[in-house]
């Protein structure tokens, strides 16, 4: 599975962080992504990757007040000392562990001209504090995020080309595509010189890829068809237990062909 990563958000999820590491190493992964791991040391991560011989692609930024329903704060007006103050900690939290991206979470809140703004000049300002980091921007359909900034490539891409960014990317999930009823194959071709990183799972049930509306092993070959060459995280919940679905996932990847470029993809 040399051009899969999984993401230990979801996988593994069960066991703690460094066995979640090594889980994947053992079952053939190459490379991981993370969601939020800032309660292990970074140094131990770091440590933890090498002996396993993965890499870690990218983690997510701080998400707020969770009590408050907050899902990021980059995009919230008069909230711009906290995202940056919390960026930087995540960044340096992020370097230390090796991870060389990461998705900058926008936040709950109306896709106003305002609002887009404030994202803007967050992201301008984090590509000039952060210089060792990448960035990545995630669309989170309705269904499961609602309220969310953006919910469609578009949208986010339209903040990256209206600020002129030249570090940041657009996360392409195929389940947040799938799930707002958009054509996979479409919306990548539209997009597809500022896609970063490819995310995959079953639409709707977000379970193993190779189920679901959308057929994967085609949705995937037409990606590499348009010269996608990077990592595709499986950022999916199992329907049972993670080894269960391991034979179907390995079949999926059998399907691709070619080496990722692996400098240059994150999650």
């Amino acid at each position: 599975m040399n051009r899969f990563s999984a993401n230990l958000g979801f996988l593994w999820s069960d066991l703690g962080l460094l066995d979640r590491i090594r889980a994947a190493a053992d079952a053939g992964f190459e490379a991981v992504e993370l969601h939020w791991p800032y309660d292990t040391p970074p140094q131990d991560i770091l440590r933890c990757c090498r002996d396993a011989g993965v890499r870690l692609l990218a983690m997510n930024s701080p998400r707020g007040d969770l009590s408050e329903g907050e899902n990021g704060l980059a995009a919230l007006a008069g909230r711009e000392a906290e995202f940056r103050e919390g960026l930087l900690r995540a960044a340096e939290f992020a370097v230390a562990a090796g991870a060389p991206r990461m998705h900058v979470m926008a936040g709950v809140t109306p896709n106003t001209a305002a609002a887009r703004a404030t994202l803007a000049e967050n992201l301008c300002w984090a590509e000039e504090a952060v210089p060792e980091l990448g960035f990545l921007l995630e669309p989170l359909n309705n269904f499961d995020a609602p309220g969310y900034l953006y919910h469609l490539p578009g949208q986010a891409v339209r903040v990256i080309e209206e600020a002129g960014l030249r570090r940041t990317q657009l996360m392409f999930d195929i389940y947040h595509v799938g799930r707002e009823g958009l054509s996979p194959a479409k919306e990548f071709d539209r997009f597809r010189d500022h896609v970063g990183h490819v995310q995959i799972a079953a639409v709707p049930n977000r379970t193993e890829p190779h189920a679901g509306s959308v057929d994967m092993a085609v949705a995937l070959k037409h990606l590499l068809g348009r010269g996608y060459s990077g990592w595709i995280g499986c950022e999916y919940k199992p329907e049972r237990t993670v080894e269960a679905g391991l034979p179907r996932l390995r079949q999926l990847a059998s399907c691709l062909d070619a080496d990722p470029e692996r400098a240059t993809s994150g999650a």
